[in-house]
């Protein structure tokens, strides 16, 4: 009878799980890009196999033609820079709503206001008014109709705490038909493109026509990097985001935090716009933000809300675009082969920072997973 009883009692025992998930603690940097560098070159091991038994090419030749793609002649580096600082600029502007805690997830309708008050500016009084008041006014009107873009599902969110990501996600579609209209009104030929204005585009300095666009985006990194790591507002962005509870006890009014956060966020995603369109298309479209984004939702993640980790996060992303597409061109393949070695290496990116902050713990034994 006790042994019967005391195999009753060890069915009623819960079972140890096989493995649980431990918080791990913060790692040295250099260790940390030491793991990720082991990343990229994991997830190229693995593309070099993919390459080899879908396409029968040879791997060190792909991977030198999207070297290649980005680094081949002068007018290819200054397009890698180019798409680099636009990115980084998309990224830095949702990056104070993300830390807040605010799932923005509609910078591309913000970047596409941005660009479609730039395109009406440049439309409607080029050669009408001094080039310098039209700078001035595209300037303007572009960053101010990103952050009323901005603005509109901050309200919603401070005042009936709406769901931010439907919101801002459902004023993406809504910004790309507001685009389509007013090309449909613009353009009377049925064409649907509205043609490049580039005599009333922004100026052209330095060595490229993208010189101002990467030196505008430089000055707003460090201005970001300043903002949120020493600022007041800097400081109460983190307060809200780590706790809004916290925030409002020690007298921090959360509905203005995110309505001034969202407004920032907009500002700057309409200044993208502008950089986009009067700076390097000239026109406007419904492809003018080009899923930017959200391509920046990943880069702020992986840069850790970093303006400067930001840089590389950025960089490494307009490296795989760019190499990408010199792949397909070059070796006439399908955009599928280029979509899927891009896919694989920010996987194994993003994958590896997982067990940089956390590790896997098994029953009966100390074995961590590194």
């Amino acid at each position: 009878m006790s042994l019967r009883k005391n195999r009753e009692s060890a069915s009623k025992t819960p079972r140890e799980p096989l493995f649980h998930i431990v918080k791990r603690d913060s790692i040295v940097w250099y260790k940390a890009w030491a793991v990720r560098l082991i990343a990229v070159l994991a997830a190229l091991v693995v593309c070099g196999v993919l390459i080899t038994l879908l396409s029968h090419k040879n791997p060190l030749e792909v991977y030198k033609a999207m070297v290649d793609g980005n680094f081949g002649t002068e007018r290819r580096i200054w397009m890698l820079f180019q798409e680099l600082a636009i990115l980084l600029c998309v990224s830095l502007a949702v990056t104070p709503a993300f830390k807040m805690q605010f799932w923005n997830i509609g910078a591309e309708g913000q970047v596409l206001m941005g660009g479609l008050s730039t395109a009406a500016v440049m439309l409607h009084l080029g050669g009408k008014v001094p080039y310098p008041v039209l700078i001035i006014i595209m300037v303007l009107a572009s960053m101010l109709t990103g952050a009323i873009w901005g603005l509109i599902p901050a309200l919603f969110k401070a005042k009936w705490n709406t769901n931010e990501t439907l919101f801002t996600l459902m004023m993406n579609y809504i910004a790309t038909q507001v685009v389509l209209f007013c090309i449909c009104k613009w353009v009377r030929d049925g064409s649907g493109i509205l043609r490049p204005m580039k005599d009333f585009g922004l100026p052209v300095i330095g060595p490229s026509a993208y010189f101002l666009n990467i030196l505008v985006v430089a000055l707003l990194t460090v201005l970001m990097y300043v903002y949120l790591r020493y600022s007041k507002q800097g400081y109460e962005i983190s307060v809200v985001g780590q706790s809004r509870n916290t925030a409002r006890y020690v007298g921090i009014s959360v509905p203005k935090v995110i309505i001034r956060t969202m407004f920032i966020s907009g500002l700057i995603c309409g200044l993208a716009g502008l950089l986009l369109v009067g700076g390097t298309n000239y026109t406007v479209s419904t492809e003018t933000a080009g899923g930017r984004g959200f391509t920046a939702i990943m880069v702020s993640w992986l840069g850790k809300f970093n303006p400067l980790y930001m840089i590389l996060t950025a960089g490494l992303v307009a490296f795989l675009k760019r190499g990408s597409i010199n792949i397909v061109t070059q070796f006439r393949l399908n955009d599928a082969i280029s979509d899927i070695i891009t896919g694989i290496i920010l996987f194994f990116i993003i994958g590896c920072e997982f067990f940089l902050n956390y590790k896997i713990m098994f029953r009966h034994r100390n074995k961590e997973v590194k």
